[in-house]
């Protein structure tokens, strides 16, 4: 295929597609006419396992870290000999379960291989768990920077945290106030059955 669909199948640049073919990541050669093609792995080879890279930021201000994140994630997925099958961009805290791109990707079994940047990344709370389940099917993740530390993103996620509990606190007391009258007006009603 061509140089320029090579890059936007893996959801880069042109730019850095070219950058990389310099540089020997991305095999394939020169036409005459001045066109890269990229090398397709050979006919009869076993399937390459398709690999994901799931890139993920806190909030709408940190958008140009999220796209510099992506381009990272696939130039290391390059770099291992990883074809990248999908890249994944998501605005959303680490902490929070509603990340409909996160949970179509868990979904999607035909993915064998998720790669991240740093565990909070994928998740907050429970990477172990998600990484058991995913070995069960068959599937993996990979961790690219193990000690990965971003202050903002903690910040945003400790937040969302205390968000959270106080919202449940608020909603205990409201669901407390709601039975007890539920059950004054069920009293209430036994007690007129028993006089009639």
């Amino acid at each position: 295929m061509k140089l320029s669909e090579y890059a936007k199948h893996q959801g880069i640049s042109y730019r850095t597609a070219f950058r990389w073919w310099k540089a020997g990541q991305i095999p394939g050669f020169q036409a005459a006419t001045g066109t890269i093609i990229v090398q397709e792995p050979p006919v009869g080879a076993s399937a390459p396992q398709r690999v994901a890279v799931y890139a993920r930021v806190s909030s709408h201000e940190h958008q140009a870290s999220l796209d510099r994140q992506a381009e990272r994630l696939v130039a290391y997925c390059t770099a291992k000999g990883y074809q990248v099958s999908r890249v994944v961009h998501e605005i959303a805290s680490g902490v929070t379960d509603a990340r409909p791109k996160l949970l179509a990707l868990l979904e999607d079994q035909a993915i064998t291989l998720i790669v991240v940047e740093q565990k909070a990344r994928l998740t907050r709370f429970g990477f172990r768990y998600l990484e058991t389940l995913l070995r069960g099917q068959g599937r993996a993740l990979e961790v690219v920077n193990e000690a990965g530390n971003e202050t903002e993103d903690l910040l945003a996620d400790l937040t969302s945290i205390i968000y959270s509990f106080c919202a449940g606190l608020y909603g205990q007391r409201r669901a407390k106030c709601k039975m007890e009258t539920i059950l004054k007006q069920l009293e209430a009603g036994e007690g007129s059955d028993a006089t009639g």
